[in-house]
């Protein structure tokens, strides 16, 4: 029953827009890592691949030094959106709040934002483009909420105003 799942997975993943797909082979030289030492923190993050081929995001928030933030950001070809109102994740978490950001221009100063919950089992995570709102460090913005043709970066970060350790498996990011 699992594998007939799975495949049916697999075949709704393959009718849509990939953003990345993660894989034993994938190459994730272009995800970056970008924590709060930016800014003097001491906040820790790492982005490999697992055994099975998922992307793992792990590290430590810390709060020393005004700290309180890790992400892992992935730039990309622009790539169109137009016809599409969701991006979804297929992750498991560990029970913590992330964010998912993206931008339509790589130089935009801002990134449109969406939070998502974690619940330690595997889920499909959506996330509606026209809800994503626009923040720069935290603060949101008085600017219109995403309303985009095209996207050239997504970031996961995690800063809840907290001390913590996080771990996060991705699978897959598609458009719908």
């Amino acid at each position: 029953m699992k594998f007939f799942v799975f495949i049916i997975f697999l075949s709704s993943i393959m009718s849509n827009d990939i953003i990345f797909n993660f894989t034993k082979s994938a190459d994730i030289s272009d995800w970056v890592v970008v924590v709060d030492g930016v800014m003097g923190g001491k906040s820790t993050g790492e982005f490999c691949l697992t055994e099975e081929g998922n992307a793992l995001f792990k590290g430590h928030i810390s709060l020393e030094n005004n700290g309180g933030f890790s992400s892992v950001r992935y730039r990309f070809p622009k790539m169109d959106v137009s016809d599409h109102s969701q991006i979804h994740l297929r992750a498991k978490g560990d029970g913590k709040k992330y964010q998912f950001r993206i931008k339509d221009h790589v130089r935009n100063y801002y990134s449109y934002t969406s939070h998502f919950d974690t619940s330690g089992e595997w889920e499909d995570i959506t996330i509606d483009l026209k809800y994503m709102y626009p923040v720069f460090r935290g603060r949101i913005l008085n600017l219109p909420d995403f309303s985009a043709d095209d996207i050239a970066e997504v970031t996961i970060l995690i800063g809840n105003k907290a001390e913590e350790s996080f771990r996060l498996e991705i699978d897959s990011i598609y458009l719908e």
